[in-house]
């Protein structure tokens, strides 16, 4: 086993003895692509859909005959960066793979490759170009989807947050992705995403041009149980130990979200001496601190919204799962204005981001926000 002083990783690649259950969701999503499918990849956020597609792609099974490329358009906002962020990680991937990749991205990705440099420790070429000069993004993504064509080996593209491309200012975007990838013949898509009713519409929504197009997996939170046992035993392996309550509060308080029940026990763990107990006490406190660092950024948040979007967030939080917020009960219950006020602010607290809707409820999508708000 790796010598690794704390073992509850919270960023960068998880290391294979340190990767949480998710055995069966690797099986499926590596039996999907293996076999040809296209996957649509929907989960909360921050509960490990990345980690996930990560530790699939080190498989052998998947490394030693694909070339991956992972795709993060989160903050993208039209089809210029998008192209900019796929021209990045097709070229900076395959510009690691050796000569006749670094020859076939160059000679193809023309549009792409006008500032080439090269980084003075690897000798890579590196992708020099800035967002401001693609010029023509939907010539410059039919280069993309040809280089990948040409790669002369099998691919496996991820792109992370993908129903961002359902904002994007430009016309028919969903039609002219959907026209090149069904046309290549070597390469399949991870389409991942934490908006479930947004990836959920574009997919499964017949006049939609992704419609019946890829295999849909849904991944939720992992199970308490085997996550107990995962706390228990690195624990154990480091001669300390950890509370039953502690690992159970901490599981309830995040709704088994896996990046901030990593984040809690990763500094528990950092202050339970050798040999000794970590106690709910001490997950209690890891956690009002966690709240605490956290209070610039959400009253930063909080300060570019209204009354009207504040009052509901308020109420959304309060209720954990909120059903029909626009009844009169409802409004009532948190002294809301009125039925229309609701819905204007529900569509910008969705479209920020702050709120998700799923299976008739409204939920904070941040769960220390939530906290934060309630307490």
């Amino acid at each position: 086993m790796t010598s690794i002083s704390n073992p509850f990783v919270t960023t960068g690649k998880v290391p294979e003895e340190l990767f949480c259950d998710r055995k069966d969701e690797a099986k499926q999503l590596i039996h999907s692509l293996t076999n040809g499918a296209n996957v649509v990849l929907m989960s909360p956020r921050r509960v490990g859909k990345t980690q996930l597609i990560y530790h699939c792609f080190d498989k052998h099974i998947v490394s030693d005959h694909y070339v991956t490329f992972f795709i993060d358009i989160l903050k993208t906002s039209t089809l210029q960066e998008f192209t900019f962020e796929f021209g990045k990680s097709v070229f900076n991937t395959l510009a690691s793979q050796g000569q006749k990749m670094q020859k076939l991205a160059m000679a193809t990705m023309r549009s792409l490759t006008g500032n080439i440099g090269f980084d003075p420790v690897t000798s890579l070429p590196t992708f020099g170009i800035s967002i401001g000069e693609i010029h023509n993004p939907i010539y410059s993504l039919e280069e993309i989807f040809r280089t990948l064509e040409n790669a002369g080996k099998k691919c496996v593209v991820a792109i992370d947050e993908f129903q961002q491309v359902a904002n994007y200012p430009e016309k028919n975007i969903e039609a002219l992705l959907r026209s090149h990838i069904q046309r290549l013949s070597n390469t399949q898509f991870i389409f991942a995403g934490s908006e479930r009713h947004l990836l959920g519409e574009m997919f499964l929504d017949s006049a939609r041009p992704f419609y019946n197009s890829a295999d849909i997996q849904n991944l939720g939170v992992i199970p308490e149980d085997k996550y107990a046992d995962f706390v228990s035993h690195h624990f154990i392996a480091h001669e300390k130990r950890v509370e039953e309550e502690a690992i159970h509060d901490v599981y309830q308080t995040f709704e088994g979200n896996t990046y901030y029940n990593q984040k809690t026990f990763r500094e528990a763990f950092s202050i339970t001496p050798m040999g000794s107990l970590c106690t709910r006490e001490m997950t209690d406190l890891t956690i009002d601190m966690m709240v605490k660092e956290a209070d610039r950024h959400y009253s930063e948040i909080m300060a570019r919204l209204n009354l009207s979007q504040k009052e509901l967030l308020y109420a959304i939080a309060k209720e954990r799962r909120a059903r029909q917020i626009t009844s009169g009960a409802f409004i009532r219950k948190h002294r809301l204005k009125s039925a229309s006020s609701v819905q204007s602010s529900i569509k910008k607290l969705l479209a920020y981001g702050l709120v998700s809707f799923e299976n008739g409820e409204h939920y904070i999508a941040d769960q220390l926000m939530r906290l934060w708000l309630v307490k």
